[in-house]
């Protein structure tokens, strides 16, 4: 059974919880602008796979083993943000896969795997994204009903929700991306997107 007074309340602000700019809506406008969207999506699959775990996780208690060892947690956050950083500094430099150069719009060197990494990195290691979830999920669970049903449903309005705006998002730097370039600023556009990027690595690193 689903409580469907919890879970229609839950939708609306999930959403606007996810519309909200973040770590993984940033990371997806900056791929919107440097490799387009559909090459993003592949960043979106790795996001709302971590994004999927962090939920179920806290639901489950796994959360209270991270806050048991946080130093395991800390190590992986410090890891994704150096590489975050590192790709960010490359594209501010026009160097690296994600730079685009002259003769291009949108760069497709960078593999799928690192892109479906990136994601997924991004979104479990971040620590608002683990708060958040502890401290909102419980009150949406109806103790007087099975847990995995409900779990589910939110679960997937999750999912739904973060897909919607992280394309939203990638959309709106595929804009910024087309106008850059078309006025001849690619060097520009590398810019921003690397900008971009080492701003995602920052708040990842000091979250």
């Amino acid at each position: 059974m689903i409580d469907f007074a919890l879970v229609s309340l839950f939708i609306p602000t999930f959403f606007l919880v996810s519309i909200t700019p973040g770590m993984c809506m940033t990371l997806a406008m900056t791929l919107g602008i440097s490799i387009g969207v559909k090459n993003t999506l592949w960043m979106m699959w790795g996001e709302l796979l971590g994004v999927a775990c962090v939920a179920i996780a806290s639901v489950v208690g796994i959360s209270s083993l991270m806050l048991k060892m946080p130093f395991l947690f800390q190590g992986l956050k410090f890891v994704g943000a150096a590489y975050l950083l590192y790709v960010g500094l490359n594209m501010w430099f026009s160097k690296g896969k994600l730079a685009l150069t002259t003769q291009q719009n949108c760069s497709s060197s960078i593999s799928k795997k690192q892109l479906f990494n990136q994601g997924f990195i991004t979104a479990i290691a971040n620590p608002k994204g683990w708060a958040f979830m502890v401290s909102l999920l419980p009150p949406f669970i109806n103790n007087n009903y099975a847990l995995l049903p409900q779990l589910t449903v939110l679960v997937i309005i999750i999912i739904i929700s973060e897909f919607i705006c992280m394309m939203l998002y990638a959309a709106g730097g595929k804009t910024i991306g087309r106008i850059l370039t078309q006025q001849n600023n690619v060097k520009r556009l590398n810019q921003v997107s690397g900008s971009l990027m080492i701003a995602v690595a920052i708040w990842l690193a000091l979250s």
